[in-house]
C-alpha cells in the first residue's frame, strides 16, 4: 500500500530512457506525482542490445516485466573474432566473458526496454517531450525550474536521468570534465542493411587500438555497426559537429581487410549516428540539496562493462524506496547513496575486464586474446575466467530491500 509522505510529494525526472522512467514507475507506485521532461520528441525505438542481469533481473521482475522482456529477448549466442584477412580466430559464449548466465538473462533492443518501462506510465506519469530543464533555483521550499519552452514549474525534488553528459548535473555540480573519467576509447555506432548473413552474432575485427564490429539479431533485420578506437584525449571539440565526428572515426580506421571499408562506408551514410567516448562518471556526492542523480548521470559504468542498464534500473528502484520510507529527502538520498554506490564503483571496474577482451589496446593484450581462442595461454585463459567470475559477482552484488513491506510498517499497515 503506497505511504503518504509529509512532503516532497512533486517530483521532475529529466531524462526519458532507461533510469528516468525506470525511477517514475516506482514513485508513482508509491505515491509520488511525477513529471518527465525529455527533448526527444518521443520515447527511442531501437538502439542496440542491452543486457539486464543478476539484481537488475530482480527489479524488472517486481515491475511485472519479465514476460514482456523475455519475448523481446534477442539471444546473443556467440561472439566470433577474425583477424586482419577476416578469418575466424575463435568464438565466445558471451557468458564466458561477461560472467553473465545463459538462459537466466536478458538482452534486448534498448528502444525495447525503453517502450516496457515506458507503456505502463502513459496514463499516469506526465511526460514532457522535446524540452529539457533550462535553468533550475532552489529555496527552502522546493525548486523553481524553468524548461527551455519558456515553461516555469515548482517541485519538491528534481532528479537528473540524463545520461554521461547530464544537463541537470552541470545544471547543479557545474562542467562535467572534473567528473568525467575518460577510458581511453572513442566510438561511433550505425546501423546498416544485414548483408554478410549474420544472425544472433557479433563478429568482432582488431588491431591494436582499433575495433570493428557488428551485431546481429534476426537476419531480416539490420544490423548494428561499431567502430571504437584509442585516442589519448576525449575529442570533446567534435561533440557538436557531425562532420568532424564521421572524419574522425574514417581518419581512424584507413584498414582494408575484413568489412571495414564497408563499415566506414556505413558510418558515413547513417542517419541513426550515435558518436561518443568510452567514460565513466565519478562524484563525490550524487545529490545537492533537492537535487539528485540517478543512472549514467550519477555513475556511468562504460558500455565496457556491460552493465550500464543492469546498474540504472537497480538505482532506480534504491532511489523511489528510500524517497518512500524517508520523510527527509536529505535522509533519502544519504540511505541511497551508502546502498547505490559500493554495487555502481564494483560494476564500473568490470570496464578495465572487458575492454581488454573485446578492445584490445596493445599488441600484448592482443595477442592473449587471440591464445586464448585459439585454445592456447592457460594464463591468459584463466584471466578471462576470473573477470567472468568478478563479473558474476558484481552483477548480483545487492540486495534489493522490499520496501513494499518496509512501508507498510512504518505507516502502521
Amino acid at each position: 500500500m503506497p505511504r503518504t509522505p509529509r512532503n516532497d510529494r512533486r517530483v521532475l525526472i529529466s531524462g526519458a530512457s532507461i533510469a528516468g522512467p525506470a525511477l517514475a514507475y516506482w514513485l508513482d507506485r508509491y505515491g509520488f506525482e511525477v513529471t518527465v521532461v525529455e527533448k526527444a520528441a518521443a520515447v527511442r525505438g531501437g538502439g542496440y542490445a542491452v543486457d539486464i542481469r543478476g539484481t537488475a533481473r530482480e527489479v524488472v521482475d517486481r515491475m511485472g516485466l519479465l514476460p514482456r522482456l523475455r519475448e523481446a529477448h534477442v539471444g546473443t549466442q556467440r561472439i566470433t573474432f577474425v583477424d586482419v584477412e577476416g578469418e575466424v580466430i575463435g568464438s565466445f559464449e558471451p557468458e564466458q566473458v561477461t560472467g553473465g548466465h545463459a538462459g537466466l538473462d536478458l538482452e534486448v533492443r534498448r528502444g525495447d526496454l525503453a517502450d516496457a518501462l515506458h507503456t505502463p506510465l502513459r496514463d499516469r506519469v506526465e511526460f514532457l517531450f522535446r524540452d529539457s530543464i533550462a535553468a533550475l533555483e532552489e529555496d527552502g521550499e522546493g525548486v523553481e525550474v524553468v524548461l527551455d519552452s519558456g515553461v516555469r514549474r515548482r517541485f519538491d525534488l528534481v532528479i537528473g536521468a540524463d545520461g554521461l553528459h547530464s544537463n541537470t548535473r552541470r545544471l547543479v555540480l557545474g562542467p562535467e570534465e572534473p567528473f568525467h573519467h575518460y577510458l581511453g576509447h572513442v566510438f561511433a555506432g550505425f546501423t546498416l542493411p544485414n548483408e554478410f548473413g549474420l544472425a544472433h552474432e557479433a563478429r568482432v575485427w582488431n588491431e591494436p587500438g582499433r575495433t570493428a564490429a557488428l551485431y546481429a539479431h534476426e537476419p531480416s533485420e539490420p544490423v548494428h555497426g561499431f567502430l571504437t578506437f584509442a585516442r589519448e584525449d576525449p575529442p570533446f571539440e567534435a561533440f557538436r559537429d557531425p562532420k568532424a565526428q564521421r572524419d574522425l572515426v574514417a581518419e581512424s580506421f584507413p584498414y582494408q581487410g575484413w568489412h571495414v571499408p564497408r563499415l566506414v562506408a556505413a558510418m558515413r551514410e547513417a542517419d541513426d549516428l550515435f558518436f561518443d567516448v568510452v567514460s565513466q562518471i565519478h562524484l563525490p556526492a550524487w545529490s545537492r540539496g533537492r537535487v539528485a542523480l540517478a543512472g549514467d548521470a550519477a555513475h556511468a559504468t562504460s558500455f565496457l562493462s556491460g552493465q550500464g542498464s543492469s546498474v540504472a534500473l537497480v538505482g532506480a528502484y534504491i532511489l523511489a524506496g528510500e524517497l518512500a520510507v524517508h520523510d527527509d529527502h536529505g535522509a533519502a538520498f544519504v540511505a541511497y547513496e551508502e546502498r547505490m554506490r559500493p554495487f555502481a564503483e564494483r560494476n564500473q571496474a568490470l570496464a578495465d575486464a572487458g575492454g581488454t577482451v573485446v578492445t584490445p589496446t596493445t599488441r600484448e593484450q592482443l595477442d592473449a586474446r587471440n591464445a586464448v581462442l585459439r585454445g592456447r595461454g592457460s594464463a591468459a585463459s584463466g584471466l578471462v575466467t576470473e573477470g567472468a567470475e568478478e563479473g558474476r559477482a558484481a552483477h548480483s552484488g545487492l540486495v534489493l530491500p522490499d520496501y513494499a513491506e518496509a512501508i507498510g510498517a512504518v505507516a502502521g499497515d
